[in-house]
């Protein structure tokens, strides 16, 4: 191939070679499995730079998925549960994943049960929102349990039900 894409046909390979340096151009072998290999004439730095651009925005373009974590004890209050859980449930909107941590201190390290209804009960306040990918378990003195966002299929299905409507009124205005 040439410089500019164009099909040159089958050449030998010193054929190619010469036409690239009168071109002062580069001769890189694009398809090597082809029969025959496929050839193409071409400045190979700067092809280069090009795909390593592109790869860049492709990794740029790459959803990352965040984990949050948030912190709870044993005998949280109820108003802090409720302020924790708030920003759990604004982490989940977000698409990011929470890491809830139960910490146990001293003599609380013999009530884990206490911990662990905490934990179901936010399973059970977020079943809406959220599911749980890591089942909570003691790590040391700490309780760990991993959520995720649940995905949304009902947004999809609003957007398909918008243009329903507008499909009857064309008909009649055509018929």
């Amino acid at each position: 191939m040439g410089p500019d894409g164009s099909q040159v046909g089958i050449v030998s390979t010193q054929e190619a070679l010469r036409m690239a340096q009168d071109l002062d151009l580069d001769l890189v072998e694009v398809a090597p499995q082809a029969s025959p290999p496929v050839c193409r004439i071409m400045d190979y730095g700067k092809y280069k730079y090009e795909r390593d651009i592109r790869q860049k925005e492709a990794r740029k373009k790459q959803s990352k998925i965040e984990v949050k974590e948030i912190k709870f004890r044993p005998k949280i209050d109820p108003h802090d549960y409720g302020t924790k859980k708030g920003h759990v449930v604004r982490f989940l909107t977000a698409g990011a994943r929470v890491k809830v941590t139960i910490m146990f201190r001293g003599r609380e390290m013999a009530h884990t049960e206490l911990g662990r209804k905490i934990l179901d009960r936010l399973v059970e306040d977020l079943k809406d929102l959220a599911v749980v990918e890591a089942a909570p378990k003691q790590d040391g003195r700490n309780m760990i349990m991993v959520i995720a966002p649940t995905k949304k299929p009902t947004v999809k299905g609003e957007s398909h039900d918008a243009p329903a409507p507008e499909g009857p009124l064309t008909q009649e205005v055509q018929g």
